[in-house]
């Protein structure tokens, strides 16, 4: 008999008749009106017929229905990039008449002496707009909420994947330019163009991009520790197919891959159903089956969690496998129970009877499964924002298990708890002792922070500043963390192209990415800080090595304004600013 617990999601998925979900993820679709008044006087100045261009600013949302200040507009764009950099800007598109069938396409970039960067390593998208709200009376973004109470507006964030688009008359288009800068490039300044097509004109506008003598390297060598939370479910749901059969795995594989291509190292999977007391759109259902036998004794089918992990290893995020949840925020533990022939639950509080009767064969079992794969090693159970009593107790069952099975959590700090965790993230309004950082990164435990409803800022909400999501690698740089988590990377909200409101927490909290595949301003300026990590990370070795004091006090000294509570006064852009000129001036 077929566990239901694997078989409600496509149940729901066979009655869903929301009309949206049965078209293509990938396709065209028509944004919802934007609740704000149109300032007209930004289009005073508009009265002729042209298709106008600029480039713009990434750190800028521009506003669909008003035309963009010219104050945060130029001509062309000069930048800098190591070799192996993914670099961006915006361009920005607006018009007082409709502009049919707009598109655009990039030139090779060309150095003097003829090296060149090919066409292909230079992308666009068209920036698309979808509903957001705002922040809680008190500053922050959790809690229930209703629409109604809020003020929402339409906010630029996806990048689009279709290549042509028409612009309707007084309306303003962003345009999400990328340039991958292969590793191999020659230094030196190289010059191409964009052309903006429309039925009867091309534009072009003129660009450059210094390369620099150093290097970053691929994704998959960064050592930054990104932990984005993913959502098997929401993907099987969004494209309306049988979860775990080979479809699923088709559909989820573009999105794993640009999370894998982002330095993800952790594969978020389930032992039990429904971990988070169905906070989400999407329950996340179990990837192992529990099952009771007749005579008392368990069984665990791991066919699904084997297939998840392979196929994410494949994909290149191999470094770590959390496992939620032994504390679920409900205490409640599904299985199938023979002597009944039926599904059930039991509620369980860690440290009782009932728990570690049923907790302990299940690790035993699960220990010996991960030996004979060969994932031990890399493989921590994990938990979320549980009591340290809780917290304890768990890792009882854990030791006895294996003394040797790591532990993840993020969560509050807690002393005692400050050697036992593996892999440990607090909030970024919380630290660590300066004493037990230092022996956690002499160790090599993943040490790192998160940001999640709480915070107003810094955060990665569809309204939030996009430098906010840069400045979380350089916070990270500052304070010693490893990394960066954040949940989630793809817990789709209903409609997650149209609307990114949610019955709970602020707009965009639950997810990074669009169906499609389709990427975000938000995403690509996380990557973006990820990669200053990085090269930071680089050059402070490399200043190290080489006794070189003078740039590490400098190196240091720029990564002081990196604290959160700066950002009430500072805004991420102008702290990034002045740093990244100084860091790509070594």
């Amino acid at each position: 008999m077929v566990n239901k617990f694997f078989g409600v999601l496509a149940i729901m998925l066979v009655l869903q008749q929301n009309v949206w979900a049965q078209a293509s993820p990938a396709g065209d679709y028509q944004e919802l009106p934007d609740p704000r008044p149109v300032n007209a006087a930004s289009w005073e100045a508009v009265k002729d017929t042209q298709l106008h261009i600029a480039f713009g600013t990434p750190d800028t949302r521009y506003e669909k229905s008003n035309a963009p200040a010219a104050s945060s507009l130029t001509a062309t764009w000069h930048a800098k990039a190591w070799k192996g950099e993914r670099i961006h800007t915006q361009l920005v598109i607006w018009s007082a008449v409709s502009q049919p069938a707009v598109s655009m396409q990039a030139t090779f970039l060309q150095h003097a002496n003829g090296h060149k960067i090919a066409a292909n390593a230079i992308s666009t998208g068209f920036v698309r707009y979808v509903m957001t709200d705002e922040l809680n009376k008190d500053g922050s973004g959790c809690g229930y909420r209703k629409s109604k109470d809020f003020d929402s507006s339409l906010v630029a964030d996806g990048i689009d994947i279709i290549r042509q688009k028409n612009i309707a008359a007084k309306n303003t288009q962003p345009v999400w330019l990328s340039i991958q800068v292969p590793a191999n490039t020659p230094e030196g300044v190289y010059k191409g163009a964009i052309q903006v097509k429309t039925a009867t004109a091309t534009i072009t506008l003129p660009y450059q991009v210094e390369v620099l003598n150093r290097t970053l390297p691929a994704a998959k060598d960064w050592q930054f520790h990104l932990d984005l939370w993913q959502s098997p479910d929401a993907v099987a749901r969004v494209y309306n197919v049988k979860p775990w059969s080979d479809a699923h795995f088709k559909a989820m594989k573009p999105y794993m891959k640009m999370l894998a291509a982002a330095g993800q190292k952790v594969i978020t999977a389930t032992l039990i159903y429904d971990p988070w007391n169905s906070q989400t759109e999407d329950i996340y259902s179990t990837m192992v089956k529990w099952t009771k036998k007749k005579n008392g004794t368990w069984s665990y089918d791991y066919t699904v969690f084997d297939k998840w992990v392979q196929f994410m290893m494949e994909l290149g995020i191999r470094k770590e496998i959390n496992c939620y949840s032994m504390i679920p925020w409900n205490l409640r533990f599904y299985y199938y129970d023979e002597a009944t022939a039926k599904d059930t639950f039991i509620v369980a509080k860690p440290g009782t009877p009932a728990y570690t009767a049923h907790w302990q064969p299940m690790l035993q079992d699960f220990v010996k499964h991960l030996k004979a794969k060969g994932w031990f090693d890399i493989t921590a159970i994990a938990m979320d924002e549980r009591p340290m009593e809780d917290m304890q107790q768990a890792l009882s069952l854990i030791r006895q298990a294996d003394p040797r099975l790591k532990v993840s959590l993020a969560g509050s700090y807690h002393a005692p708890l400050a050697y036992e965790i593996h892999d440990y993230c607090i909030a970024v309004g919380d630290s660590f002792p300066a004493a037990v950082m230092a022996t956690r990164l002499k160790q090599g435990l993943p040490t790192t922070f998160y940001t999640c409803c709480t915070e107003g800022y810094p955060n990665t909400f569809t309204f939030s500043p996009p430098a906010e999501a840069t400045w979380m690698g350089w916070h990270a740089a500052h304070k010693g963390y490893t990394g960066y988590l954040r949940w989630a990377y793809n817990c789709w909200v209903k409609e997650p192209l149209l609307d990114s409101r949610f019955r709970a927490w602020a707009a965009g909290d639950t997810y990074f990415v669009y169906p499609g595949p389709r990427s975000s301003i938000r995403f690509e300026r996380l990557v973006e800080g990820i990669q200053d990590f990085e090269k930071i990370r680089l050059l402070k070795a490399e200043f190290i090595r080489t006794n070189n004091q003078a740039a590490l006090a400098k190196l240091e000294k720029m990564l002081q304004p990196f604290e959160a509570p700066a950002l009430k006064t500072i805004p991420a852009a102008t702290m990034l600013q002045p740093a990244k000129d100084m860091l790509n001036g070594w």
